[in-house]
C-alpha cells in the first residue's frame, strides 16, 4: 500500500510550483496569460495542435479527406507548444476558450467559423465534406456512438491512468489499480465489438476508428505510457488486429507525423504542414533550415 499521508485542505489553494506533470503551465482559470495572435497560413482549414493523440485524430482525418480527393480539405497545421503555453495566447483563446488542443479556424466563411473540441472538429469535417460517416440513421447513430464513447473514454486512459503510470512524480498505488481496471475494461469493450466487426461502426471506416486509434491503436501497437507489456495489451487480439490495419493507411502514416514534436525518430516529425510536398521535404537539412531540431 502507499505510504502516502496527505490529508485535503479545508480549503484548496493553488501552488504554481507544485510537483507534476503540467504544474508549471496550468492554472485553475480561464483566459490569455499574454497578447499573441495566431499565425494564418494560405489555406481556409487552420489548424492549431500539437501531436498528442487528440492531435493526431485531426490531421488523419484531414489526410484521409485528401487521400479521397477533397481539394478543399487542404490546411495549415501550426504547432503550440502546451508546455510553454502557447495554448494561453490570446489569438488561441479566440479559437478555443478552453485553452486545449487541437482547435481549427474555418476561414472559407466570414467571419472564420471556430471548432474545438477534437471529437467535435471530426464531425464538423466529417459533415462538411460529407466523407467517413454514414448517411442511413443506422450507421451515422452507430458511428456517433462510438465517437461519442470515446471521447468520454479516453481521459480516463489519458488523464487517469497514463498520467498516473507514468507521468505523475510519485506513485500512487490505488490510483494505479483504479485507473489500471478501467483501461482494461475499456480494452475489453473495444475488443468484443470488433469481433464481430471490422470497423467500429460496422464495415466502413469512419471518424470513429479515427477518433479511436491514436488512443488505443497507439497502445497496443506502439507501447503508449510504455505500458503495453503492463497492460498485456496483446490479449486483446481483435483491437490488435484492427490497430494494425489502420496503421498502414498511407493518410495515418502522415497524419499521425504532423504537429510532432515528441516520441519519434526525426523523419516521423513535421512540426508544421503548410503543403503536401512538406512530408517529401522533411529531410535532416530542410529540418535545419527551417531552424527545427
Amino acid at each position: 500500500m502507499s505510504d502516502n499521508q496527505y490529508q485535503p485542505a479545508k480549503v484548496w489553494t493553488w501552488e504554481p510550483e507544485a510537483k507534476g506533470n503540467g504544474a508549471s503551465t496550468n492554472r485553475p482559470a480561464a483566459g490569455a496569460t499574454h497578447e499573441q495572435a495566431l499565425p494564418v497560413g494560405k489555406h481556409p482549414l487552420q489548424l492549431y495542435s500539437l501531436g498528442t493523440p487528440n492531435g493526431q485524430k485531426v490531421t488523419i482525418l484531414l489526410e484521409e479527406l485528401l487521400a479521397v480527393g477533397v481539394k478543399e480539405a487542404e490546411y495549415d497545421a501550426w504547432l503550440i507548444r502546451i508546455g510553454e503555453g502557447d495554448q494561453f495566447s490570446s489569438g488561441f483563446v479566440d479559437v478555443n476558450p478552453n485553452s486545449k488542443i487541437p482547435a481549427l479556424s474555418d476561414h472559407s466563411m466570414t467571419p472564420p467559423q471556430r471548432v474545438f473540441e477534437s471529437g467535435n472538429i471530426l464531425l464538423y469535417l466529417a459533415e462538411k465534406f460529407g466523407y467517413f460517416i454514414p448517411e442511413d440513421v443506422a450507421g451515422r447513430t452507430e458511428t456517433l456512438n462510438w465517437l461519442f464513447w470515446l471521447q468520454g473514454s479516453a481521459p480516463y486512459l489519458g488523464g487517469g491512468f497514463g498520467h498516473f503510470y507514468h507521468y505523475a512524480p510519485e506513485k500512487i498505488e490505488y490510483a494505479i489499480n483504479r485507473f489500471t481496471l478501467e483501461a482494461k475494461r475499456q480494452l475489453d469493450v473495444l475488443d468484443r465489438q470488433l469481433a464481430d466487426h471490422r470497423f467500429l461502426a460496422g464495415d466502413a471506416y469512419t471518424i470513429a476508428d479515427i477518433a479511436t486509434w491514436p488512443w488505443y491503436g497507439n497502445l497496443v501497437l506502439n507501447g503508449l505510457y510504455g505500458a503495453a507489456e503492463f497492460l498485456d495489451v496483446q490479449a486483446y487480439t481483435n483491437v490488435v488486429r484492427w490497430a494494425k490495419e489502420i496503421a498502414e493507411r498511407p493518410a495515418v502514416v502522415r497524419g499521425r507525423k504532423v504537429n510532432r514534436a515528441f516520441g519519434a525518430e526525426p523523419q516521423d516529425q513535421l512540426l508544421e504542414r503548410h503543403d503536401a510536398s512538406d512530408f517529401e521535404h522533411n529531410t535532416e537539412d530542410k529540418r535545419q533550415a527551417r531552424g527545427e531540431k
